[in-house]
């Protein structure tokens, strides 16, 4: 009997598979359509019409070139880059179109939205030198919006947020070249550089590569990530729930999909509005839920506690249930398959940005003059929509618990309080040995494995290791749907260190970050550590690794670029893009370790990963002189106290931390 294949870690999605074996997925078009040997390897040019050029055979590292006379290292390291740009230019468009909103709400065009956050601003503002102190709210944020918006045309100089980084990491940057000085200007001279009859030394492109992605880490996703705080809120732990069995046979069930959070926030507002309640009851339904896709839902999930549906490979069977009244879409990541999976439904598919149109879906595109009535006008029409249900996948229950709302701010906090936050205690717990180290757990979910099952491992076996995991994107969408997102899973799971760390603190061992664009809270998180002192005085040299096990977008080459390039290694699952150039590959593994202290390294196998993260792990504990680590015994010299023993040791010291 022919073994069954396994597609997706996901057993709701599988169901709903199983159940439709007629209807075409992501799944099946990844079995039908192979990679290309030769593209996959970064084999290939066609940046001219001279091309494609095949850059293979014998040695072809040092003996092919392509028409124009680019050898092998060239075509490769173009390749790369372009990827970087086209991430960074994704992420960029995300954070401009932020501060845009920002700035109209400081203007008072946007009327619907308002600063939710005015502690946030006021950082903000300080780290840019804008003066707050007695100034009106609106005034601030107009001069934030303003200076933020200039990293993105600046021509000379640094970005603003760069300063941010622990000055020896910038010192680095300084000494190759590598300082971004406007988001557009990098992403244009990467395009530039890689274009046939430039840039013909692989290692001058990756440097190119390096400064594009960092206007990205701590330009155009750290801006996105400060303003949508400022505007709807920094998260705080909230429970929320995971997976296809969220969705209700009763009610008028409403998907907000993509990665911008703006017309999501009105949405969620206005399904609560009680006249949408009541015409939702007036067709027949008890009420309108709503839930979120990818990192949409991660947004909201943060803020609201709304109900994710999961990642990237769950877009297609979501609409196979059956249940989905209104699928709404921003930017990135959207499947152009939905509609017609949508088409053999009733549900309906919306499109929101005029950046994003798909033939046969409904465009309502976002306008935050009017975002309140527009997201009233999509609830409508999911209400209308109600009535032509088919309940075909009604029988998928399965669902997880879940905690996120894990932000910079509130990891400071929770480990000191309100007066006395700090992240001395994780650096503590790491010093002792009860913590191993820290891994970043990000990226997408891929079909040409069983999806989330890569993540689903690595987060296991990584906390039975002591290593703290902070995740973001479609990465805690899997772990989430797995039930790996709550204090429990600690005692249950966890090596003995990290789980006498959550216990003490009362946190999960995976600290739900947010959002893709919210890497860079690990970002500002690493630079607070590092200022805090007894590890290491730069983000590089940490023991801290970036893991992307089930990639998929050039916006996850981007990510981990800018993290090679702070001084974070960083481990991408599957066949390395760049493997036809053993040049290329050393620039990225042996030449950016030694100058940044960070690697870009590729490796398909997942035991593989889990090994290599934590040999990086474990020699960057060896350089910093920590004690080595060995479970279950720690070092006794520094105690990790828990919030009643600081309110004790507060009320007797009231002088402490003042």
């Amino acid at each position: 009997m022919e073994k069954k294949k396994i597609r997706t870690a996901q057993s709701g999605t599988e169901k709903i598979i199983d159940s439709m074996p007629d209807m075409e997925t992501c799944f099946d078009r990844a079995d039908k359509m192979k990679p290309c040997p030769i593209g996959h390897e970064g084999a290939c040019c066609k940046n001219c019409h001279m091309g494609p050029c095949r850059l293979v055979g014998k040695d072809a590292e040092n003996t092919m070139k392509g028409v124009c006379g680019a050898k092998l290292p060239v075509v490769t390291a173009r390749y790369f880059a372009r990827m970087v740009a086209a991430g960074t230019a994704c992420h960029g468009d995300h954070g401009r179109d932020m501060a845009f909103t920002l700035l109209a709400v400081a203007e008072g065009h946007a009327k619907d939205f308002q600063v939710k956050d005015v502690k946030k601003l006021y950082r903000t503002a300080d780290i840019l030198g804008i003066e707050f102190e007695g100034r009106p709210v609106l005034d601030v944020a107009k001069d934030v919006a303003t200076k933020i918006l200039e990293d993105f045309g600046r021509q000379r100089g640094e970005m603003n947020f760069i300063k941010r980084a622990p000055k020896k990491t910038q010192d680095r940057w300084k000494k190759y070249g590598i300082v971004p000085r406007g988001m557009d200007r990098e992403i244009a001279e990467v395009m530039d550089r890689t274009t046939m009859g430039m840039d013909a030394d692989p290692e001058s492109i990756l440097d190119a590569a390096l400064r594009c992605s960092l206007a990205n880490g701590w330009g155009g996703s750290m801006i996105s990530t400060d303003v949508t705080d400022i505007l709807f809120g920094t998260p705080m732990p909230v429970r929320a729930e995971a997976s296809l069995g969220i969705f209700r046979e009763d009610e008028v069930n409403i998907i907000v999909h993509g990665h911008e959070p703006s017309l999501a926030e009105m949405i969620v507002e206005a399904v609560s509005e009680p006249e949408l309640i009541e015409y939702a009851k007036s067709k027949g339904a008890k009420g309108i839920n709503l839930g979120g896709m990818c990192c949409t839902a991660n947004e909201v999930l943060m803020r609201h506690g709304i109900a994710t549906a999961g990642g990237f490979t769950n877009q297609e069977p979501a609409i196979m249930t059956g249940l989905i009244d209104a699928f709404t879409v921003d930017v990135q990541c959207i499947i152009p398959a939905i509609v017609d999976v949508a088409k053999k439904f009733h549900t309906k598919i919306i499109t929101s940005s005029d950046k994003v149109k798909i033939p046969g879906a409904v465009h309502i595109p976002f306008d935050e003059h009017i975002a309140k009535d527009q997201a009233r006008q999509i609830v409508r029409l999911a209400i209308d929509n109600y009535p032509n249900r088919t309940k075909k996948g009604s029988f998928i229950t399965e669902k997880s618990t879940m905690v996120g709302g894990f932000s910079h701010e509130y990891i400071e906090y929770m480990q000191g309080g309100k007066y006395r936050g700090s992240f001395r205690p994780l650096n503590d717990a790491i010093i002792a040995g009860r913590v191993r180290g820290v891994v970043g757990l990000a990226g997408c979910d891929n079909p040409r494995w069983p999806s989330t099952g890569i993540h689903r491992y690595l987060a296991t076996e990584l906390i039975k290791n002591d290593v703290l995991i902070v995740s973001t994107g479609c990465s805690s969408a899997a772990c989430g749907g797995a039930g790996y997102l709550t204090p429990e899973m600690a005692l249950e799971n966890a090596g003995p260190g990290l789980r006498e760390v959550c216990e003490a603190i009362g946190i999960p061992p995976i600290l739900h970050l947010g959002a893709c664009v919210d890497n860079t809270r690990i970002l500002t998180i690493a630079t607070a550590m590092a200022a805090e002192g007894g590890l290491s005085d730069e983000i590089g040299g940490m023991p801290a690794v970036g893991i992307a096990p089930e990639w998929i977008t050039e916006k996850a080459v981007s990510i981990g670029a800018y993290f090679a390039a702070s001084g974070v290694p960083v481990i991408f699952g599957g066949e390395s893009p760049v493997k036809a150039s053993k040049e290329v590959t050393r620039i990225l593994t042996e030449v950016w370790f030694e100058r940044y202290r960070g690697a870009f390294v590729f490796e398909p196998d997942p035991e593989k990963m889990l090994a290599t993260a934590l040999d990086y792990i474990d020699k960057a504990r060896a350089a910093l002189k920590l004690k080595k680590y060995e479970p279950g015994k720690f070092t006794t010299e520094k105690v990790l106290m828990d919030m009643t023993a600081r309110r004790e040791m507060k009320a007797a010291k009231p002088h402490v931390g003042l």
